[in-house]
C-alpha cells in the first residue's frame, strides 16, 4: 500500500500476493467506495469524460459481484455526490441516466442472487427517470435477504449530519427526547444509514486521498486503503489486495 501511495513500482513478488484470494476469517462486513477517476481515464484515451463513465459501470458489475462473493455484507458505493451538480449539465444529465441504465440490465441477476438494493442521498431532488429506476429496483429487491447493495445519490455528509441535528432539536423542543438522551447512538440513529452497520472498511480509487463529504460520522473508526488505480480498471486483484490489506490491519477502537 504505501509503494502505491508514494508513486513506488510494487515488487514482483507483491503483485503474485495480490492474486491469492482474501482470506475467508475477517472479511469487511461492510466496504464503502468512493469510485474516482472516470474522467482521467477517458482523459488518457483520447475520449470524452462519459466513455469513462460508461466504463466505470463495468466496474461496478465486478465489485458488486466480487463483494457478493467474498461475504461482504454491506456494499456502498458513492454514486454521485451534492457537489457533483457543479459539473458541467451535460455530464450531469449523463450521470442521472445510469442509474437507469445499470439497474435496468442488472436488476434480475441482482434479485437472483439475492441482493438487496436501496439508496442514501436526497432523491426526491432527482430526475423523475432517475427516482423511478432506484425506486423500482428497491422495492423489487426489498424481499432479499442477501447482501445489500447501497447507491450513495445525490448523498453529502455534512449535510446529512445538519439535518440529523435538526431533527433530533425539533424533538428535544417537543418533549419527544430529552436533553439528556442526545448521544453517539441518536445522532447515528437519525442519519440516512440508521439501518446500516458502519463501514469497516472505505476504498478509494485514482490516487486521491480524501474523503470528500463522503460518510464522515460513519467512517469514523473504518480503515482506509487508497489507489493509484482508475476507477474504470479496477479488478479482482485490487479488491483482493484492499481487503487483504484489511485483513491484517489491528483495529483497536482506541484501545490497545
Amino acid at each position: 500500500m504505501l509503494n502505491k501511495l508514494m508513486g513506488k513500482e510494487k515488487p514482483a513478488e507483491e503483485d503474485e500476493l495480490n492474486e491469492i484470494e482474501p482470506e475467508e476469517e475477517n472479511i469487511p462486513k461492510h466496504i464503502a467506495v468512493i469510485m474516482d477517476g472516470n474522467g482521467r481515464w477517458a482523459k488518457k484515451r483520447g475520449l470524452p469524460r462519459v466513455a469513462g463513465h460508461r466504463e466505470g459501470m463495468n466496474a461496478i458489475r465486478r465489485m458488486v459481484r466480487l463483494a457478493d462473493r467474498t461475504g461482504v455484507e454491506v456494499l456502498t458505493l458513492y454514486a454521485f455526490s451534492t457537489e457533483n451538480w457543479k459539473r458541467p449539465k451535460t455530464e450531469v444529465e449523463f450521470l442521472m441516466r445510469l442509474p437507469e441504465r445499470f439497474l435496468n440490465a442488472e436488476l434480475p441477476e441482482l434479485i437472483e442472487k439475492n441482493v438487496r438494493v436501496r439508496v442514501t442521498g436526497e432523491i426526491e431532488t432527482l430526475p423523475e427517470y432517475t427516482q423511478r429506476a432506484v425506486k423500482k429496483a428497491a422495492e423489487e429487491t426489498s424481499g432479499n435477504t442477501g447482501m445489500i447493495l447501497n447507491f450513495a445519490l445525490n448523498y453529502g455528509s455534512r449535510s446529512e449530519i445538519i439535518e440529523s441535528v435538526k431533527t433530533i432539536y425539533k424533538k428535544v423542543e417537543s418533549g419527544e427526547v430529552a436533553f439528556t438522551e442526545i448521544d453517539e447512538g441518536l445522532l447515528s440513529k437519525h442519519l440516512m444509514t440508521a439501518e446500516l452497520r458502519d463501514p469497516d472498511l472505505l476504498i478509494r480509487t485514482s490516487g486521491e486521498i480524501r474523503l470528500s463529504n463522503f460518510m464522515l460520522w460513519q467512517l469514523a473508526y473504518a480503515e482506509f486503503w487508497f489507489t493509484d488505480v482508475l476507477w474504470p480498471d479496477f479488478d479482482e486483484k485490487d479488491f483482493n489486495e484492499a481487503v487483504r490489506v484489511y485483513q491484517q490491519r489491528q483495529r483497536r477502537y482506541g484501545g490497545v
